[in-house]
């Protein structure tokens, strides 16, 4: 079998080119082109296909089966459970804590009678042996193999008929069918592409574990994700011994949904009630905290947001924010500027997320604007007090979704007041005083006296 002229593949975006190039012409993207061998056979005609069954629209089908691991963290994640012949990706940093979760799964999976496979292709079976003994897990029913060959993992794999393999991790296999090194592009994809047909001809569900580059993407082809079923993130700040599991792609339940762990010294305990546990460590009102009712996936989320705003020696003001988008924190300050009269030139301007968590809903306008005029002013906000909303770049503050759900929570845990933004829908206040406001600038001049 001759081998062909190589071809260069993008692993941001995918794209093939002719030859090597630093950037990408489809994307942009720097140093991102990396070489994938190609095999050519000899030319033969197309056998004849067969006819395939085809069904109607309004077919009723039962729902596919789950079987639940018994952490309600890692559940709510799956949508429920884990789906017979589901492939799933879980990405994270380095040392965040992927391998951990997933044999603690093992374990729960393979005790609710789920047999379970364990294929390591990072370290040695007794690696992962010392792991289970420090976990408690020594006694778990899980069968345990180290190897990197795909055909060997596949044979295995044929021979056992498990309900569940994990592979840890996908970048470290390699198959024939690629004539390159584990980890590259080709080898990647169709690793991901032999495991996902695996799963979906014998009804084995797969779990592959992903590496992430140092920007935080999943490294590898895109076409990875489009493969599989599900892709989870792994996330956290290595300073905090909170974890977050976050869907970003599920087809059997709901994205953007999250799990919540602590890591202990003898694995990861999953977090029931998150918001009081992110508020835990709270102290005395002070300038610069809110707290703010946010929403991740269907789950209400209360999470005090820190500003710190000082002057700066430097002819340009830092402008720092950990957990939160740069970009929409410059926004909110060219609107206090420019809608407010509020003035940042010549501060230096802190922003975080207390907890190591990371939000992106635009909710959380308000209050971060209210955390940055708190600290300006030097006024700390009433400690029991939440704040949510949207702000446009007129200054207007617009209604977000699922109110009702965020009040709940924060009477739930003892918080007697909220600011938020008028018009949406009507929530029951349940004893809760409700403070709405149309501007931004109202906010500014009736909270703070500022403007």
């Amino acid at each position: 079998m001759a081998r062909s002229a190589p071809r260069y593949v993008c692993t941001a975006c995918g794209a093939t080119h002719p030859k090597w190039a630093g950037r990408c012409d489809a994307c942009g993207a720097w140093n991102t082109l990396e070489e994938e061998g190609a095999r050519a056979g000899p030319g033969k005609a197309p056998s004849a296909g067969r006819a395939i069954a085809l069904s109607t629209l309004d077919a009723e089908e039962a729902p596919a089966p789950r079987a639940a691991s018994g952490i309600a963290e890692l559940d709510r994640v799956l949508g429920g459970g884990l789906v017979p012949a589901s492939a799933v990706l879980l990405a994270g940093d380095p040392g965040i804590g992927k391998s951990t979760l997933l044999l603690q799964a093992a374990a729960r999976f393979a005790a609710g009678g789920l047999s379970t496979v364990y294929i390591s292709g990072e370290e040695a079976a007794a690696q992962v042996r010392m792991r289970a003994k420090r976990l408690g897990l020594a006694d778990a029913p899980v069968r345990l193999g180290a190897e990197t060959a795909l055909s060997d993992i596949l044979a295995t794999l044929e021979a056992e008929r498990p309900g569940l393999a994990i592979i840890d991790s996908i970048q470290t296999m390699w198959t024939d069918a690629a004539d390159s090194a584990p980890g590259s592009v080709g080898q990647v994809r169709a690793v991901a592409h032999q495991l996902t047909a695996f799963a979906k001809r014998r009804g084995t569900a797969i779990i592959l574990v992903g590496h992430v580059t140092k920007e935080g993407q999943i490294a590898g082809p895109r076409v990875v994700e489009h493969m599989v079923d599900t892709v989870l993130h792994f996330e956290g700040e290595r300073g905090h011994q909170f974890r977050i599991l976050r869907g970003v792609k599920n087809r059997f339940g709901a994205t953007d949904e999250i799990g919540v762990f602590e890591m202990t010294g003898s694995g990861l305990a999953e977090i029931g009630n998150p918001s009081e546990l992110f508020l835990s460590e709270r102290g005395q009102p002070a300038p610069g905290s809110v707290v703010f009712a946010g929403i991740e996936g269907s789950r209400p989320l209360l999470v005090e947001l820190q500003a710190l705003v000082a002057p700066t020696p430097q002819a340009q003001p830092r402008r720092t924010v950990v957990g939160w988008d740069g970009g929409r924190l410059a926004m909110i300050l060219a609107v206090l500027e420019a809608r407010c009269g509020i003035p940042f030139a010549g501060l230096d301007v802190y922003l975080n997320v207390a907890g190591g968590l990371k939000i992106s809903e635009p909710a959380a306008d308000l209050a971060v604007a209210a955390a940055l005029l708190s600290a300006r002013e030097g006024t700390p906000l009433a400690p029991e007090t939440v704040v949510f909303g949207e702000i446009s770049l007129s200054g207007a503050l617009r209604p977000v979704s699922q109110t009702e759900n965020r009040l709940k929570e924060a009477r739930k845990l003892g918080f007697t007041s909220a600011i938020l933004s008028e018009g949406g829908k009507s929530a029951p206040t349940g004893g809760l005083t409700l403070t709405r406001m149309g501007q931004l600038a109202d906010l500014a001049d009736e909270t703070f006296g500022a403007g």
